[in-house]
C-alpha cells in the first residue's frame, strides 16, 4: 500500500466562534488522485486553505508531504503546488514570461528553469503559445498554463481548486486527460469539483464534507454501490405525501427529497421494484409528473448523504 503523504488528525477551525471544521481526519495516499467535496459553507475551502497553510493551523495536527503545516509551513510550501479556482494570471504577461517569473519566483537555477518551462509547456501543449500574451489565450489554455506553472517546483501534491470550473465538456475532458498525465508522472493530486461526474471519472478516492465533518468516504464504486442496487428519480404533485408514502416499503433503503423531487435508493432490481412505487404513489391519489430509473450515481451519493445537490449551491467553498 502506498504511502500517507497528507495526514489530517482531529482538525478544527474557528471563524468568529463558528467552528468551521469540526474534528475531521482523513488521508491522502502518495500517487493518487483525491477528490475533496462538499457544499457552500461546509468546510472545504478552510481544510484546504490550512493544508496549503494559507490559514493557520488553530487545533488538530497536518502533515503534508513529510511536513507539519504548524512548525514546517515553508517546506510544505515548497513541496506542493496550487491551481486556484479563480484565474491568477497577469494579462500582459506572454505564456514563458509567466512559467520564467514563477521559476524566478522560487529561485530555481537558470538552466533548470528553462529546461522545466519547456517541459511542462510540452504536458499541456503549449510550445506554440510561449510567445503570446495570456490575454489572448482561451480558458482552457488559461487553465493549462496555470497547471504548468503549479508543476514548476515539481512539486509532490498539487491541489487544483475547480480545474474544469466554466470549460465546454470537450475542453473538460481534455483537462482530465492533462491531469492523469500528471498524475501517472508520480505526483499526488487533491482535487476539489462540483462536477461529480468529473470526481467519478478522475478520483482513486473520495471524501465528502458537510457542515464541518467528513460524512462519507470511499472509492466511486465503493460509495456508489452502498447506495443500492438503483436510484428511482420521481417527482409528483405532492412529494412529500409521497415520501410518507412510500417510507413503508421493504425494498426501500433511503428516501431523499431535493429541487428535482425524490430520489429513491432500492435494494432489489428496479424493474421489478418501480411498478410498486408507481402503484402506491397513484393508489393514494397522487399525481406522478416524472419518473427515471437508473444506477446510482456521484449525484445520487451526494444528495444522499447531504440532502441536496452540489450543482444547485453554487460555488463551492
Amino acid at each position: 500500500m502506498a504511502e500517507t503523504i497528507i495526514d489530517v488528525k482531529n482538525l478544527e477551525h474557528t471563524f468568529n466562534g463558528v467552528r468551521a471544521v469540526r474534528g475531521i481526519s482523513f488521508t491522502v495516499r502518495e500517487g493518487e488522485i483525491f477528490s475533496f467535496l462538499g457544499p457552500n459553507g461546509a468546510g472545504k475551502s478552510t481544510t484546504i486553505n490550512v493544508l496549503t497553510t494559507l490559514l493557520p493551523l488553530q487545533k488538530g495536527t497536518v502533515r503534508v508531504a513529510d511536513h507539519n503545516v504548524a512548525q514546517e509551513p515553508e517546506k510544505v510550501r515548497r513541496s506542493i503546488g496550487i491551481v486556484f479556482q479563480d484565474e491568477v494570471l497577469d494579462r500582459d504577461l506572454t505564456v514563458w514570461e509567466t512559467m520564467e517569473f514563477h521559476g524566478r519566483l522560487y529561485a530555481i537555477p537558470r538552466e533548470e528553469r528553462r529546461r522545466r518551462i519547456d517541459e511542462m509547456l510540452r504536458v499541456v501543449e503549449l510550445e506554440d503559445k510561449r510567445n503570446e500574451r495570456t490575454k489572448h489565450l482561451s480558458g482552457g489554455m488559461k487553465r493549462r498554463l496555470e497547471i504548468a506553472r503549479g508543476l514548476m517546483t515539481a512539486p509532490r501534491v498539487l491541489f487544483l481548486d475547480e480545474p474544469t470550473l466554466g470549460l465546454d465538456p470537450q475542453t473538460r475532458m481534455r483537462m482530465w486527460d492533462y491531469i492523469r498525465q500528471v498524475n501517472e508522472a508520480g505526483t499526488t493530486i487533491f482535487l476539489t469539483t462540483h462536477y461529480m461526474e468529473e470526481a467519478d471519472m478522475l478520483s482513486d478516492r473520495i471524501s465528502i464534507i458537510d457542515h464541518g465533518e467528513v460524512i462519507a468516504s470511499g472509492t466511486p464504486e465503493r460509495l456508489k454501490n452502498a447506495l443500492g442496487e438503483d436510484v428511482v428519480y420521481l417527482e409528483t404533485e405532492n412529494d412529500a405525501e409521497a415520501r410518507e408514502v412510500l417510507d413503508r416499503l421493504e425494498s426501500i433503503r433511503s428516501i431523499t427529497e431535493s429541487p428535482r423531487g425524490l430520489s429513491i435508493t432500492i435494494d432489489e432490481d428496479g424493474s421489478h421494484c418501480l411498478p410498486v412505487i408507481m402503484d402506491r404513489v397513484r393508489g393514494a391519489g397522487i399525481g406522478i409528473v416524472s419518473v427515471n430509473l437508473k444506477k446510482p450515481t456521484m449525484d445520487d451519493v451526494f444528495v444522499h448523504y447531504t440532502g441536496r445537490e452540489l450543482r444547485d449551491t453554487g460555488r463551492t467553498s
